[in-house]
C-alpha cells in the first residue's frame, strides 16, 4: 500500500469488540491505527497487533479536558488524522422509571459528549486539509425505541441526529461523515460491558424481565460478526461517496424498516391534526 492510500485512523475504545476488530482489519489492510485505551495494561496488547502501525494512547473520552492534548500529540507524531472512528461507548439497560438520572448522565457523557469532544478536536485539522472522514458508531436503537434501554437509545438517537447535521456542515470542506448503526453483533455489549439498573418496581416485571433474560441468554450468540463489520468499515473509508447513515445486519434492516413504516402510518393517521396549526389563509 502506497502513501496515498495508507491512512491514519484514530479509533476510540480499541481494547475489545468493534474497536479491536476495526483496528486489526485496518492494520492488516496497510493502514496505521492510533487506538485509545483506558488502562495502561491494555497498551501492550493493542500495540502487539503491529510493531509500527498500531499505537495505543491512554485516554478516557469522558476526560474532556485531556482530548485536545491527546489529539495534538497524535498530530505531532503522525502529521494528520485521515479517519476518526468514534467507537467508545457502552449500553445501559433498565426501565426508565427505575434508572437513576446519574446513569443517564454517564451514558450521555460517554456515548454523546465523548463523541462530540473527539469530533471537535480533529475537525480543525481535517478542515484545514480539506479532507477526512468521521465515523460515529450508532445502533439500530438509534432508530427504533426498544423497551428497557431508554438511556442508550436516547444517546444513539442523538448520535444519528448529530451525524446528519455535521455531514451538512462539513461537506463543503471535503469531510465525509457516517453514522454506522449495527444490529446485534457478537461483542461484549450485552455482556460484561453493559451496565444494568437494579429492578425495584413489580409493575414492570411482565414487560421487562423477559427482555432482560433474552438479552442475557443471547449474549455471545448474536448473528453479527465483528470481523465482517470491520470489512464494511474498510469499504466505507475507501468509498468516494460514503453514506451518511448505514445499517449493519439483517436484524437492523428488519427492525428499522418496520419502525419507519409504523412512523409513516402514524403520520398519515394524524395528518389532519398535524395540519391544524397553521394561520388561516386570507383571500382578501
Amino acid at each position: 500500500m502506497d502513501r496515498e492510500t495508507n491512512k491514519v485512523l484514530l479509533i476510540t475504545g480499541v481494547s475489545s469488540g468493534f474497536g479491536r476488530a476495526f483496528s486489526e482489519a485496518a492494520v492488516a489492510a496497510g493502514h496505521t491505527v492510533v487506538g485509545t485505551v483506558r488502562s495502561e495494561s491494555d497498551i501492550a496488547a493493542f500495540e502487539a497487533i503491529h510493531p509500527r502501525r498500531a499505537r495505543a494512547v491512554l485516554l478516557d473520552v469522558t476526560h474532556f479536558d485531556a482530548i485536545d492534548g491527546a489529539v495534538a500529540s497524535i498530530l505531532a507524531e503522525f502529521g494528520h488524522i485521515d479517519v476518526l472512528v468514534n467507537n467508545a461507548g457502552y449500553g445501559h439497560e433498565g426501565v426508565l422509571e427505575e434508572s437513576p438520572l446519574e446513569a443517564m448522565r454517564h451514558q450521555f457523557d460517554v456515548n454523546v459528549f465523548g463523541t462530540v469532544a473527539m469530533i471537535k478536536a480533529v475537525l480543525p485539522g481535517m478542515r484545514e486539509r480539506r479532507s477526512g472522514h468521521i465515523i460515529n458508531l450508532s445502533s439500530m436503537a438509534g432508530y427504533a425505541p426498544l423497551a428497557g434501554i431508554a438511556y442508550y437509545a436516547g444517546s444513539k438517537f442523538a448520535i444519528e441526529g448529530i451525524t446528519g447535521v455535521l455531514a451538512k456542515e462539513v461537506a463543503p470542506f471535503g469531510i465525509k461523515v457516517t453514522a454506522l448503526a449495527p444490529g446485534s453483533f457478537r461483542t461484549d455489549w450485552a455482556g460484561r460491558s453493559m451496565i444494568r439498573s437494579e429492578r425495584s418496581i413489580a409493575d414492570y416485571d411482565a414487560l421487562f424481565d423477559p427482555i432482560r433474560n433474552a438479552r442475557h441468554d443471547k449474549s455471545g450468540k448474536q448473528a453479527g460478526d465483528p470481523a465482517l463489520a470491520a470489512q464494511v468499515l474498510l469499504a466505507l473509508i475507501d468509498a468516494e461517496h460514503p453514506p451518511v447513515h448505514l445499517l449493519l445486519g439483517d436484524d437492523a434492516l428488519s427492525l428499522v424498516r418496520k419502525q419507519l413504516a409504523a412512523l409513516s402510518d402514524e403520520i398519515d393517521t394524524w395528518e389532519v391534526l398535524s395540519r391544524s396549526t397553521e394561520f388561516a389563509s386570507s383571500n382578501s
